[in-house]
């Protein structure tokens, strides 16, 4: 078994948590609410701010200049579509100039992110390891829901997005190369980069779930004990 279809079938359960979360559920069936999409979006243009550097950065870590060609045209591709994407979602949704003044990352945006660049500490492998579930996982949900009929604009051209050969390309391009980078490595450094795999996927799930719960860095909610 290669090394992605191991560490798929170690994380599925995490990845079975995203596909039946109600965010997801509700993007399916167009029953999302649109103030938590609305924060999702800022929290996600957040993030794929910093991925689109972090793939830049595996750029730096390849040894060859095909790999180092290729990482530098998926950052740009985040950079083009994604953002693009996300710019005319912000513009729908009614974003203003003075809220990106104020903004501020989840809790776990950031951690998310934070995470990531912790992983480019190392090689390429540990950077593509850390990147790969959202690639991964945004296709086998777009895979899943691409014949859902939200009926809702945004939703119907997220999912459209995600679930697209062209991102599906791109995908199966990350994964034949995880496999490659991974063949032959010992059993203990291939657990390393499973690590990084299964946190993002942990990452991943609670990105929906931050957005649903439209989480900030307060406190407020927990319970004082008694003194």
């Amino acid at each position: 078994m290669t090394f992605c279809k191991e560490v798929r079938k170690e994380c599925d359960n995490l990845w079975q948590a995203s596909f039946d979360h109600p965010f997801v559920k509700g993007i399916e069936d167009g029953t999302l609410p649109i103030d938590r999409f609305r924060f999702y979006v800022m929290q996600d243009a957040y993030y794929l701010t910093h991925f689109a550097k972090v793939q830049a950065l595996g750029a730096s870590k390849a040894t060859d200049l095909e790999t180092t060609q290729r990482f530098a045209i998926h950052s740009a591709h985040t950079c083009s579509a994604e953002l693009a994407l996300h710019e005319s979602f912000m513009e729908i949704l009614e974003v203003t100039e003075e809220e990106w003044a104020v903004f501020e990352p989840s809790p776990t945006a950031y951690a998310y992110v934070s995470h990531m660049y912790r992983s480019s500490e190392g090689d390429l492998a540990d950077v593509l390891a850390s990147i790969l579930p959202c690639y991964w996982l945004y296709y086998e949900i777009g895979e899943r829901l691409k014949n859902a009929e939200p009926d809702h604009p945004i939703y119907n051209r997220w999912i459209a997005t995600y679930g697209s050969d062209e991102f599906g390309g791109l995908v199966n391009e990350q994964i034949a190369r995880m496999d490659r980078l991974a063949e032959g490595l010992p059993e203990a450094r291939r657990q390393e980069l499973k690590n990084r795999f299964r946190k993002s996927s942990y990452y991943e799930w609670n990105f929906w779930d931050q957005a649903w719960r439209k989480e900030s860095w307060s406190v407020d909610s927990v319970d004082k004990v008694g003194v």
